[in-house]
Order: C-alpha cells, then sequence, then structure tokens
C-alpha cells in the first residue's frame, strides 16, 4: 500500500503556484515539488496528485490524501468539469492502471504530512513569484536568495518634497543658513545614504552601485523643494530602496539644517518614479 499527501497552492489565483506530494512506502519516504508562474489553486491541486502517481507503479494500491474537496469530490461524486480538461485527461490515464483510494483531510488540522505538503507548496510559491517573499517556508525571515536572477542594468528614480516658509527658501537659495550650504550638505548626505542602504534596511542586499545622482528643484510659489535621486547598478537585484533611501536622507538633512529657524517644515510624498532593469522592465510611475 502506498499513501500519497498532496497540496496545491495559489497566490493571486491566477497567479504564481506551488503543488507538491509526499509519497511514503514500504517506511521510505519522497518528498517531490513544482510550481507554475501562472497558473490557478485547483490546477495546483490536480498536478500535485498527478505527479504524485507518476512516481508510483501500475498496478499500485494507492491512497490519495488531500484537502482539496474540489479534486476529491470530482473524483468520487463526480462533480463536472467544466475547466482543466487537459489535467483531468492526464489523471484518469494515470488512474486507469491503479487502485487508487480518494481520501479528503481537514487543511491545517495538524496531519504532519499535510502540513508538510502544504509548506512545500507555498514555498515554489515563493520561488515562482515575481516578487519573492522575505519569509521562508516556515515563517521565519531571511534574506532573498537572488543568486539564479539574471545580472542586469538596474535603474530608480525616487522623488519627495520638504515645503518650508517661503523666508526659510530664500534663506537656503542664497546660502545664508546659518548652518552652511544646505542643499551641498543634503546632496552629500543623499548619496552617502544611498551606499549605506543594506544597514538601514536589514534584508536589502549589499550592491554595486555604478551612480548615484541627488538634484533639487526650488519652487518659490509652493515654498518648497523636490528632491530627486537616481542610482544605477548592474546588479541580480534592483535599486529601489538605494534611491528612496537617498531622497528620504536629503530630506532629513533639509530639515536638520533649518529645524532652527523653521519648525512647521514638512517632509512629503517620498515615492518611485521609475524603475528600470530586471524581469518586470521598465515601470514608469510618474
Amino acid at each position: 500500500m502506498i499513501d500519497i499527501y498532496t497540496d496545491g497552492a495559489c497566490s493571486g489565483n491566477p497567479g504564481p503556484g506551488g503543488w507538491a506530494a509526499i509519497i511514503v512506502q514500504d517506511g521510505e519516504r519522497l518528498e517531490i515539488k513544482g510550481g507554475e508562474e501562472n497558473t490557478t489553486n485547483n490546477r495546483m491541486e490536480i498536478t500535485a496528485a498527478i505527479e504524485g502517481l507518476n512516481h508510483t507503479a501500475t498496478n499500485a494500491e494507492i491512497t490519495l490524501h488531500s484537502d482539496s474537496q474540489y479534486l476529491v469530490n470530482t473524483m468520487t461524486k463526480n462533480w463536472k468539469r467544466n475547466v482543466n480538461q487537459d489535467l483531468w485527461t492526464k489523471l484518469d490515464e494515470l488512474i486507469s492502471n491503479r487502485h487508487v483510494k480518494w481520501v479528503w483531510v481537514k487543511g491545517h488540522a495538524g496531519h504532519p504530512a499535510n502540513e508538510r505538503a502544504d509548506q512545500l507548496a507555498v514555498e515554489m510559491i515563493a520561488q515562482k513569484s515575481s516578487a519573492p517573499t522575505h519569509f521562508d517556508s516556515s515563517g521565519q525571515i531571511h534574506m532573498v536568495d537572488v543568486s539564479e536572477k539574471d545580472v542586469t542594468e538596474r535603474t530608480a528614480v525616487a522623488r519627495g518634497t520638504v515645503k518650508m516658509e517661503a523666508a526659510t527658501l530664500e534663506l537656503i537659495e542664497k546660502g545664508e543658513a546659518a548652518k552652511g550650504d544646505v542643499l551641498a550638505l543634503a546632496q552629500t548626505a543623499g548619496i552617502m545614504a544611498a551606499k549605506k542602504t543594506p544597514e538601514l534596511i536589514p534584508l536589502c542586499h549589499p550592491l554595486r552601485i555604478t551612480k548615484v545622482e541627488v538634484r533639487f528643484q526650488t519652487n518659490k510659489k509652493t515654498s518648497s523643494i523636490e528632491i530627486t535621486a537616481t542610482v544605477k547598478a548592474s546588479e541580480r537585484t534592483g535599486v529601489e530602496m538605494e534611491a528612496l533611501t537617498a531622497v528620504a536622507v536629503s530630506a532629513l538633512t533639509i530639515y536638520d539644517m533649518c529645524k532652527a529657524v523653521d519648525r512647521g517644515m514638512k517632509i512629503e510624498n517620498i515615492r518611485l518614479a521609475k524603475k528600470a532593469g530586471g524581469k518586470s522592465g521598465t515601470i514608469t510611475l510618474e
């Protein structure tokens, strides 16, 4: 007798999905798993059963355990097969020369093998997702493994605004602030901050940055300074956080340099304006 425990999962439905099967026979245990970048939860449930059965011999006696009522009831109660015909055909071919008993188990009810299958399926979602999670399959925080990603030219542009009194802006533009050249120091601070991002944001990867540019645009009508930071690197992951950090620290430096004369300054609307490179290509937000 062979016991197979299967599970399928999907993020977004449709979206990145994962499946897993645990095959137990004669005291031996085999774990298999896989996933797809764009699928559904039900397709992953059926796929888990197909792959599990594929690892058994013809004429074998098998008990297949699944927490999917969709899968189990379709096979035992003849639920209508309105979709996923390709997978049902494969499954029918496999059970035609095997003796399969279908057993529904309640999900997340503490059954070790079922819980393990769920864990593996969720793990595969993270691998297939274009936005990897910062949590591993056991829920522990980790820095995402990007070693399999391609090295590409990465660029990010971020912006933010510091609003102030008109008199404060005039002091900055004339270089008459008591603490010195506000914008020169804020520019230097932003560049330094971009390079220090992994030390400030715990799960950011240390990157070999090739360019950091911080520019300022003053606006007398709104009594504000808009900060624009551009960061580039040839890397396996993006530089969005570096650009955002550069803007944030530049803004904080302006505040620190002028807070003695203007307690009402406001740092506003720090945001990503554009990113380029990697699998997602170019995304322009403004």
